[in-house]
């Protein structure tokens, strides 16, 4: 088993920045891919980036290239999602999710991740 826990939500003024963070623990031996996905009210959960275990790839979907950075920190077992130029809407709760299996590839396909973090809201007002 693995527990992903999200930090570093919050409110913050269009433009503004944020940095999420997702920590890892239990079975953190294995390595894992991992992924970021958000769900604003009344909409579907979408994929937001990707980055593979080695760190060498990553994949954003478009409204947040260039905006969007993910990270890790294999040693602290931890995933970051640094946030620049919010915008409205991007508010949404975010979720980090990680892939045991397929850990050398970029992929957005959510059922595909095997743990999901219970979330962090991040609000941009206008």
């Amino acid at each position: 088993q693995v527990q992903l826990v999200e930090a570093g939500g919050g409110l913050v003024q269009a433009g503004g920045s944020l940095r999420l963070s997702c920590a890892a623990s239990g079975r953190t031996a294995s390595r894992y891919a991992a992924a970021w996905f958000r769900q604003a009210p009344g909409k579907e959960r979408e994929f937001v980036a990707a980055i593979t275990w080695s760190g060498g790839n990553t994949y954003y979907t478009d409204s947040v290239k260039g905006r969007f950075t993910i990270s890790r920190d294999n040693a602290k077992n931890t995933v970051y999602l640094q946030m620049n130029s919010l915008k409205p809407e991007d508010t949404a709760v975010y979720y980090c999710a990680i892939d045991l299996h397929l850990t050398t590839v970029v992929h957005t396909s959510g059922p595909l991740y095997d743990y999901w973090g219970q979330g962090t809201q991040v609000t941009v007002s206008s």
